[in-house]
């Protein structure tokens, strides 16, 4: 296990030290300049756009599709993860999470309208995603296919795997038992089993109910604690720029540790262009293609410039120095930081808020990327649905994989989740820039149609698109 962690990290090392930082920047540079930055131009329009009463006939929500994603979205990640960039790269770190999201916004438009294009019609609704746009519009369902078992092996594999760690590794009190971690972790994935059994009906509807309720009342208290230390923030948001672009960072890091945490952890948590969100995008029952593609690129911004920005915030405004929690190895104590902050402002409130917290994260994020998982596993096995056997294995499996994930390694959890991560990564972007013209078509479609007085609607022919199931 320990060459296989070490073998991980390596390759985790290399794809985010020279090809993906590249390949991200380059790709969400791109597309914003293609869709002349949809979205910033479109945020105030999305929070409309996710209200709108459709899918009562067929398929789910715009906003059921957007929950589902954010639920995945916003998890350990958005508190754990932002900690770990901010202790590894120095406050720069946020300034690249920022910068990913930003640019992340254009990525998610893209990928979201071209799943909503190529979406295809069940019996419980609608589906897709990149292994469908890439077999449809690219006409290679092999490479759909190794997509497929990408985001498979990623959601249901590292990132629940990771969940399950962080939710359990911040759980156990150092020292503890062995059998405490397993207690926990056993009780994780039963809870977990729970939802995941009930199906994408039940992770819809369990998302829908707890991540606005979580998100929200985790951005309050993170605001009390920036309000209760307010003269520290001019000189917080003085560091966080500063130290973006300076040689060296205070924990000793060169620049590029900053951005390459930064980066990392910020597509970790917002997931633009990896090809997880337009999963979720393609079950919205909506007129135009672009309203979803709109809807998706907020939950980015949800992520990253509100919840991640509020646990960064959170910490560096609590006056206590995160210097102290890196060893000299580097290593860095992120649940210790954590509890550390909280405790300087809220005392054992502080602990047990987090605490409850990081449990909703991890919840709905493990429930949210095995809803990713189950709605491609039908790329693979298009009669999954139908055969209850085959279900009941796969999801047995899926619970297993989390109680597994609570007994890993820190390094190794963060690793395989950042490798896995990188393929579907390396697959999806490259076929959105190829693909991209069509959801360029259809926004210019969409604007046209705004600007003559018309609520959007959405048919294939027009823009010159002829291989759509659902828009004909």
């Amino acid at each position: 296990m320990d060459i296989f962690g070490k073998f991980i990290g390596t390759v985790s090392s290399y794809m985010y030290g020279y090809v993906l930082i590249a390949l991200l920047l380059a790709a969400g540079i791109y597309f914003s300049v293609r869709t002349r930055f949809v979205q910033i131009r479109f945020l105030g329009r999305s929070f409309k756009l996710m209200t709108e009463q459709t899918g009562k006939e067929h398929g789910g929500s715009s906003f059921q599709a957007l929950m589902i994603s954010t639920a995945s979205r916003v998890g350990t990640g958005n508190i754990i993860g932002v900690t770990g960039a901010i202790l590894a790269g120095g406050p720069g770190a946020v300034f690249w999470m920022w910068m990913t999201a930003l640019l992340g916004g254009a990525s998610a438009f893209v990928e979201s309208t071209l799943a909503q294009i190529y979406k295809k019609k069940g019996k419980d609704g609608f589906y897709g995603g990149p292994a469908y746009y890439i077999q449809q519009a690219l006409h290679s369902p092999l490479l759909g296919g190794i997509f497929a078992v990408a985001l498979i092996l990623t959601y249901m594999g590292g990132f629940n795997a990771l969940a399950a760690f962080n939710l359990t590794d911040f759980v156990v009190p150092a020292g503890s038992s062995p059998h405490t971690t397993v207690i926990i972790g056993a009780l994780v994935a039963t809870f977990s089993g729970l939802v995941i059994f009930g199906g994408g009906k039940r992770i819809s509807q369990t998302t829908q109910f707890l991540v606005p309720i979580m998100s929200v009342i985790y951005i309050l208290v993170s605001l009390v604690v920036v309000i209760m230390n307010i003269n520290l923030l001019p000189s917080v948001i003085g560091n966080i720029f500063r130290e973006a672009f300076n040689a060296k960072s205070v924990f000793g890091g060169l620049f590029g540790a900053a951005m390459m945490n930064g980066i990392k952890r910020g597509l970790y948590s917002n997931e633009a262009g990896i090809g997880s969100a337009p999963n979720a995008a393609a079950s919205a029952d909506v007129s135009h293609p672009v309203k979803q593609g709109i809807v998706q690129s907020l939950s980015v911004f949800i992520d990253t410039i509100l919840i991640c920005s509020a646990t960064a915030f959170m910490m560096l405004c609590s006056g206590v120095d995160p210097a102290g929690f890196v060893d000299a190895s580097g290593n860095t104590q992120n649940a210790a930081f954590i509890q550390a902050s909280l405790n300087s402002n809220f005392g054992i409130f502080g602990e047990v808020f987090v605490t409850v917290t990081l449990v909703l994260f991890a919840y709905t994020t493990i429930v949210g990327n095995y809803y990713y998982a189950e709605s491609t596993v039908n790329y693979l096995y298009p009669n999954a649905d139908g055969n209850k056997v085959f279900l009941a294995i796969y999801r047995i499996a899926a619970v297993l994989i989390v109680f597994a994930g609570s007994q890993f390694k820190a390094g190794l959890a963060w690793d395989l989740a950042d490798v896995l991560m990188g393929i579907m990564a390396l697959i999806n972007i490259p076929v959105c820039i190829i693909l991209g013209g069509k959801a360029y078509a259809a926004l210019k479609d969409y604007e046209r149609q705004e600007k003559e007085g018309k609520d959007p609607q959405f048919k294939a022919e027009s823009i010159g698109i002829t291989d759509t199931e659902c828009w004909k």
